[in-house]
């Protein structure tokens, strides 16, 4: 399994479920940092048009290309159901944002070979490591 920051580091494109156009909520921030670091960034969101100016998905069986990470801002009662989606798409890792815990979303990903991060932030390990995207 590879670290959070090596995930970080080898993906081009994240899938945020749970994306939000509040900008007070980290649904919003995070992602939008993440955008400005050079990571292409796809909103799931079924109750929104748009986020960060970006047409959204409603569901990760949507997504119009494979992703690199699935990072999820939901939850975690809705968790277990979105890593399941993940493991269908083919998604390489998840990543439940801070304060999200499952042990059963984490077994499911262990045994479908996905790499799994619960309860850390994407912004915080990208200062961290000191990660861009941008050349």
């Amino acid at each position: 399994m590879r670290s959070a920051q090596q995930i970080l580091a080898e993906a081009e494109v994240i899938a945020v479920v749970g994306a939000s156009r509040d900008p007070r909520k980290p649904s919003h921030t995070v992602p939008l940092q993440m955008l400005h670091f050079g990571w292409r960034i796809i909103p799931v969101n079924p109750f929104v048009d748009e986020v960060f100016g970006i047409k959204t998905v409603p569901t990760l069986a949507d997504l119009p290309e494979a992703v690199d990470l699935v990072d999820i801002f939901r939850p975690a009662a809705d968790a277990l159901e979105i890593v399941r989606q993940a493991v269908v798409i083919k998604a390489p890792a998840v990543w439940l944002q801070s304060g999200i815990v499952s042990a059963e979303a984490r077994r499911i990903a262990t045994a479908a070979g996905i790499d799994y991060i619960e309860d850390r932030c994407l912004a915080v390990e990208r200062a961290a490591g000191q990660l861009s995207k941008l050349r």
